[in-house]
């Protein structure tokens, strides 16, 4: 075999050669066949070789794939942003489009401290995030991200921005209500503004559930109502990062709709445009946007590929597609579907310890013991395992981070494409079980052994 020049996720490691896709399947060069159960990362929403999705690249190709944003719009992209605008809840009508959800919540935050400037507020430059949390991997990103495997090699160049808890209920409950939970993190958030100090802080930056770095942590439906009362309260931004959960992901268009709270910023990308484009966009408020109309009239963000023609043209042809066939219902439906089955899965399992999330957003954390939800030894790499042990059978899982201090838990999401019906569910809980049955026989005998 000739050697690679491609510089992948793992250097010397053997990876597949995918060769097609259809529907929630993927095929590799030897003819195997995966069903794609974390729609890639969180992103193939609507499947793979969609016929719709590739008219539509055609189309535009035929128009123009480029232009410069600094001297031109197109129809594309103006339609897209006015999609946007519709499906967004209040009044997020502005979209500033991006390449990848990094970006966009970069610009997000860029924009949160810009609205100030032009208010003639210059002290509020730091963003509040949450100890668990991944928001990107550009420095910006980075730095608002709790996510400490991939903070540690940049730690120095990063900004050391204010944390507070994650909404952990299944960790942080114990003798207490969720109410009780989420008024302890409302006043968390509370004193963490007293401390920096409320003329420091732009905004507050959170996931509506968390993905990377919590396994698909959910919230109560008080949760968000309580914490953005504490930003009103103190002239504080709310950011919500809907890259991995928003275009139907929990079976809401955005998942902010589940909590009845509207941000004055959201950052969404992945789902919106399906993977078949790289594409991402920053949804920002009329209050916002009105600063920057009187003032300088500029949003001090920018990249060669904003706002491309095809990547728009693709991306509203996604969401077309999205609406016609009712996917976001279907997310809802297939989700609680999915989600009893994998809850009677873990009532005989002996290492499941937590199963939550929304619509086609499962989180599955792993536990060397149920009842004092110990997690597993890092020596014993036990989300690697349920990772490989599903790609052996055929099945698509993503890693995620959980555990006491969200770094030494295990933990995987569950997201297969939107489109998934109750048969290919069947299928991916079949496959699933082997995979977990398989890991708890090996954990078994090696933790018998030791």
């Amino acid at each position: 075999m000739t050697r690679s020049f491609l510089i992948k996720p793992v250097l010397g490691q053997k990876y597949p050669c995918v060769t097609h896709g259809n529907g929630i399947y993927l095929f590799d060069k030897q003819g195997k066949q995966y069903i794609d159960g974390s729609s890639g990362a969180v992103t193939a929403s609507i499947g793979h070789g969609v016929q719709e999705i590739i008219d539509a690249m055609a189309e535009q190709a035929k128009k123009v794939s480029f232009v410069y944003r600094s001297q031109f719009t197109t129809e594309a992209a103006e339609q897209l942003a006015k999609k946007l605008s519709e499906i967004a809840p209040g009044d997020l009508n502005w979209s500033f489009f991006v390449n990848s959800g990094s970006e966009a919540t970069e610009t997000a935050m860029k924009i949160a401290i810009q609205y100030w400037q032009e208010k003639g507020i210059t002290t509020k430059n730091k963003i509040i995030s949450r100890r668990m949390s991944y928001h990107g991997i550009t420095m910006g990103a980075l730095s608002m991200s709790g996510h400490v495997q991939r903070r540690s090699r940049f730690e120095p160049m990063l900004e050391n921005y204010p944390s507070v808890s994650a909404p952990y209920y299944y960790r942080d409950a114990g003798n207490l209500t969720i109410e009780e939970c989420d008024d302890f993190y409302a006043q968390e958030l509370e004193t963490e503004i007293l401390r920096v100090g409320k003329d420091n802080i732009a905004a507050f930056i959170a996931e509506p559930m968390i993905g990377a770095a919590g396994g698909a942590l959910t919230p109560s439906e008080q949760y968000f109502q309580k914490m953005k009362a504490v930003c009103d309260r103190y002239d504080i931004l709310f950011i919500a990062d809907e890259v991995m959960t928003g275009i139907g992901r929990t079976g809401k268009m955005f998942a902010m709709e589940h909590f009845g709270v509207i941000p004055d910023i959201i950052a969404t990308g992945k789902g919106m445009s399906a993977g078949y484009t790289p594409m991402a966009a920053t949804i920002v408020s009329e209050r916002v946007m009105e600063a920057m109309f009187s003032g300088s009239k500029v949003v001090m963000s920018g990249h060669t590929f904003s706002a491309n023609p095809q990547s728009a043209a693709i991306s509203l042809a996604v969401l077309h597609y999205i609406e016609k066939y009712n996917l976001v219902e279907n997310s809802a439906e297939m989700g609680a579907y999915l989600k009893g089955k994998i809850c009677e899965l873990a009532e005989k399992s002996e290492i499941i310890g937590d199963v939550r999330g929304k619509g086609l957003f499962l989180g599955i954390e792993f536990v060397e013991d149920q009842l004092t939800k110990t997690s597993f030894s890092r020596e014993l790499d036990v989300t690697s395992r349920i990772v490989n042990a599903n790609f052996e059978e055929g099945l698509l899982v993503y890693p995620a981070n959980a555990g006491q201090d969200g770094l030494t838990g295990d933990a995987i999401i569950l997201s297969p494409p939107l489109t998934i019906t109750k048969e290919e569910v069947d299928e991916v809980v079949r496959r699933f079980s082997v995979a977990l049955e398989k890991v708890e026989k090996e954990l078994s005998g090696e933790l018998t052994r030791n």
